[in-house]
């Protein structure tokens, strides 16, 4: 039961991400990220991070996603108002592409997928340990990380503000 549930959602997964790219309105675009990030938290419950599954929920499906609907209406994208595209940009776009291709032949060959994750130890996810884990050797870039994100908050206000004359 769990290694086909596994295999459907990942299934799910995969269709999705490919609806995200190749849908013509960005709003289904959006709708269907937010169908993908759902996908992840079964996932994230599947592997037992129950807490990544609760983050992944109400941060990336709750938050940023209606954030991206919002900024999308804002802009009210019509096909008169997008400039045409150079074949440049176009040729780049191809090119970055077929990377993108050769780089996933590239990982499946290199991995085996005969089994799914199965977790030996139960309590892997959970977030006492991850706690423990993050406040125990990661200490020192965890609060560091956070110093560079406020650094960059200030910056970024600091840049926005306009000078008085």
């Amino acid at each position: 039961m769990g290694v086909s549930l596994f295999y459907f959602v990942a299934t799910l997964s995969v269709i999705f991400s490919l609806m995200v790219v190749f849908a013509k309105n960005p709003v289904h675009s959006v709708l269907y990220l937010i169908l993908t990030f759902f996908t992840f938290t079964v996932h994230y419950i599947l592997l037992n991070a129950q807490f990544l599954a609760v983050v992944n929920f109400i941060v990336y499906m709750g938050a940023i996603m209606v954030l991206f609907l919002f900024v999308l209406m804002l802009l009210n994208l019509n096909k008169e108002n997008e400039p045409l595209k150079s074949n440049m940009v176009k040729i780049v776009g191809i090119i970055a592409g077929c990377c993108l291709v050769v780089t996933l032949i590239g990982s499946l060959k290199a991995t085996s997928i005969s089994d799914p994750v199965i977790l030996r130890n139960p309590n892997l996810g959970l977030l006492k340990n991850l706690g423990k884990e993050l406040f125990g050797p990661f200490m020192l870039p965890f609060e560091l990380s956070s110093i560079l994100l406020l650094t960059a908050m200030v910056g970024a206000v600091l840049l926005t503000k306009k000078e008085k004359v």
